[in-house]
């Protein structure tokens, strides 16, 4: 009986050991991760960098801003024209608004926290930072899509005239947009990647009309809206596209050289803030000076002496 409990003993503390080192000493799993190569995989998963950190927070108080549908459209629009296309653009714009209206009271507030103004001077102050932190974005939009706009005002010409050579020398007007986007891809990037829409829509199934006037829908620019009319009218009574782009060329360069004789003829008189507040005191300075010099060292002891 002894020694059956003794066995009995033996194989039980046997087994709780053999159990006791698989699993904190031999550790199977570690083995086969080693093995297939897991622990690999997942020590050289890429780390999420801060900036995409920041922008999922940005998104996530822009989904806690309500907007109509109304607002978001026009808020689309004015994104689009600006060359902004990413589908949550519109939540990082409401988002950052939400966190500069936010931040930069608090930061201002805390600048000013031991200045010696009124309170209504401090409230004043915090309140102007909350207003510059929440329009501040929609103001940056706005001139990021003016900017944009007047690229592709400044690069319309040339794709004008090269649009003309490639309708003149065989192609379509469908290739010839083609062309003109790959050749202008590093002089006018902006007007290659409308024209580029423009091909995507028309290999869509869009129609060519509809293509143009999204395209001038989508940029606002005067000239481009000109273009597309003049296209459009082209098209729909059956003219020569070559024609037609030419005599709209020739009449892109003569706006332009009035354009310029325009800015020629103004810069007289925007001359004469800056001639009349920087150069002239120092003229003054230069010129008559040494005269009021002279007269205080010389001029006035001879009087007071008589």
């Amino acid at each position: 009986m002894d020694v059956l409990f003794t066995v009995v003993v033996f194989l039980v503390v046997t087994i709780m050991l053999s159990l006791i080192g698989t699993k904190l000493w031999v550790r199977p799993k570690e083995a086969i991760d080693r093995v297939t190569g897991a622990t690999i995989a997942q020590e050289e998963a890429p780390q999420v960098h801060p900036s995409l950190v920041f922008q999922e927070l940005v998104k996530k108080l822009g989904d806690v801003m309500p907007a109509t549908p109304k607002d978001v459209g026009v808020v689309q629009r004015r994104l689009i024209r600006a060359g902004i296309r990413n589908p949550n653009a519109i939540k990082v714009l409401y988002g950052s608004k939400v966190l500069f209206g936010v931040a930069l009271p608090v930061l201002v507030g805390i600048g000013i926290a031991g200045a010696t103004a009124d309170p209504s001077t401090k409230m004043i102050v915090i309140a102007a930072a909350g207003a510059l932190g929440f329009f501040g974005p929609n103001e940056y939009l706005s001139m990021k899509a003016k900017r944009r706009q007047k690229q592709l005002s400044r690069g319309l010409p040339n794709a004008l005239d090269l649009m003309v050579v490639c309708v003149e020398s065989g192609l379509g007007l469908d290739q010839a947009i083609i062309q003109v986007a790959k050749e202008l891809e590093s002089a006018h990037p902006e007007i290659t990647q409308e024209f580029g829409l423009v091909n995507l829509e028309l290999k869509a199934g869009k129609r060519r009309v509809d293509a143009l006037r999204n395209l001038a829908d989508r940029t606002a620019v005067d000239d481009l809206k000109k273009l597309v009319a003049v296209l459009i009218q082209a098209d729909r009574f059956g003219t020569g596209i070559a024609a037609s782009l030419r005599s709209h060329a020739d009449y892109m360069r003569v706006q332009a050289r009035q354009v310029a004789e325009e800015k020629a003829a103004k810069l007289g008189v925007k001359l004469v803030f800056p001639i009349f507040f920087c150069i002239l005191p120092s003229l003054f300075v230069v010129t008559v000076g040494p005269v009021i010099v002279r007269i205080m060292r010389d001029l006035l002891p001879m009087m007071n002496n008589m």
